[in-house]
């Protein structure tokens, strides 16, 4: 038989297994963002769609060649500017270019830290490259913030988990 002291520190070590994480993976969960509204200006929203404080506007854009590859033709030249974002690790959104319809051509990334400009304002400019330039009716931004990397479960059993920006979007989503 057990003597009373042991069976008296069973719960004790269980609890600690369970504090540090090595009882079970049953804890460690992932969800993922609903992607909001995109928009010309939008708010940028966080994992739990809360909003950061920082507004993200596509300023202005247009068709031309870009100067370091003129013979692919016509990209799009986009303007943005975030305001109220951190200069260092502030936020990113997605930028897209669409058709008259919303539906993306072409989309990438665009981060508040690599832009420039006083006081919270900071403006920034960039390019996509499109199969179609011809159909770009409009940029837009996708509110939520895609600087969050966090490790999911699949990566890190321990301390993965947790709320994650929506993936990506891609040509042919609608926006």
């Amino acid at each position: 038989m057990f003597p009373a002291r042991i069976l008296a520190g069973a719960p004790l070590a269980l609890v600690a297994l369970a504090l540090s994480g090595c009882s079970s993976h049953w804890g460690c969960t992932d969800t993922t963002a609903e992607r909001g509204e995109a928009g010309v200006s939008v708010q940028v929203e966080d994992t739990s769609g809360r909003p950061l404080g920082v507004t993200a506007e596509v300023v202005d854009w247009r068709l031309e060649p870009h100067p370091q590859v003129p013979s692919e033709g016509d990209q799009v030249h986009f303007h943005y500017r975030f305001d109220g974002a951190d200069e260092i690790s502030g936020p990113a959104v997605d930028a897209c270019a669409v058709d008259e319809e919303r539906v993306a051509l072409g989309c990438q990334t665009v981060y508040s830290s690599e832009a420039f400009g006083p006081d919270g304002v900071l403006t920034g400019d960039d390019w996509l490259a499109v199969e179609h330039p011809e159909q770009v009716a409009g940029v837009l931004l996708i509110p939520n913030d895609q600087s969050y990397d966090g490790r999911t479960c699949e990566q890190d059993i321990k301390d993965g988990g947790g709320p994650h920006p929506p993936e990506p979007a891609g040509m042919g989503d609608q926006l």
